[in-house]
């Protein structure tokens, strides 16, 4: 079986070479009438989008058989299969463009509490872009890059307020702060996090690394997502989003105590 993540398909030329090279010699070497295939989907998939992927998949490729699937059912099924006892949960589903809220109760996707933010780890990538450009160095035309520097470095601070006073010191004591060494493409071809013993804390490196300096970013950025009206987006934050969901729900007494959060290419 073959699991394969897609959004919304709008040009099926490109991604039929995806699937021939994923398919292909290349890497799964599918043999396709033995085999079954497990794609997800967005939710409130578009139904043109699903007939043409249909045909695609048992037409052109001929695979024994297909599941559309959303990746929070995934989840939630994986969740009611380990606890059993379980009636409901909630899945917080964040992505590259969105941020979707998807309860569940009794094994069912319930549609009627399913709430899409439009705040996710494209937004996040950009705030981070603009941060660098205005304080270091101009990156706004480097998206790919600073993407990465974002999974590398950023995190969900327990105490921001605390984690802000760490950020302000400017010594060694600064356990928030750190030195990202960016690529070249020519002998570092992927960014990374310089060692924290060889970091020069007063000024400045004598080799010829590209450098970024990040301190509060680093959980400054990802606030976002629990705040997004902080920059001026007008979007609810995950927690409000959560209980805008489940206060939509008949079933309200159980689902707080079961929030899953899966990243999903954030």
């Amino acid at each position: 079986m073959q699991r394969v993540f897609v959004g919304y398909l709008v040009n099926w030329d490109v991604q039929r070479q995806i699937w021939d090279h994923l398919f292909g010699k290349e890497l799964f070497k599918v043999d396709f009438a033995e085999t079954s295939i497990v794609i997800t989907e967005p939710y409130f998939n578009f139904d043109t989008i699903q007939e043409s992927m249909n045909e695609i998949l048992f037409e052109e490729y001929q695979f024994q058989s297909a599941l559309r699937v959303n990746p929070g059912t995934l989840s939630a099924y994986k969740y009611f299969q380990q606890n059993p006892s379980e009636l409901c949960c909630i899945v917080v589903d964040s992505g590259y463009s969105f941020t979707h809220i998807v309860p569940f109760c009794r094994n069912k996707k319930k549609t009627e509490g399913i709430v899409r933010v439009n705040v996710g780890g494209k937004l996040l990538t950009n705030h981070l872009k603009e941060i660098i450009s205005y304080r270091q160095l101009h990156v706004m035309d480097e998206t790919y890059v600073i993407n990465q520097v974002k999974e590398d470095v950023c995190y969900v601070a327990q105490d921001f307020y605390k984690e802000m006073d760490i950020a302000k010191l400017k010594d060694e004591s600064n356990t928030v702060m750190l030195d990202y060494v960016l690529p070249d493409f020519s002998t570092i071809k992927k960014g990374f996090i310089k060692p924290r013993e060889e970091m020069v804390f007063s000024g400045k490196y004598k080799t010829g690394e590209q450098i970024l300096r990040l301190t509060n970013e680093r959980f400054a950025v990802p606030e976002i997502v629990f705040h997004p009206s902080d920059i001026g987006i007008q979007e609810m934050g995950i927690p409000e989003a959560v209980v805008f969901s489940i206060q939509n729900l008949p079933e309200v007494t159980t689902v707080y105590g079961n929030v899953m959060l899966v990243p999903n290419e954030f």
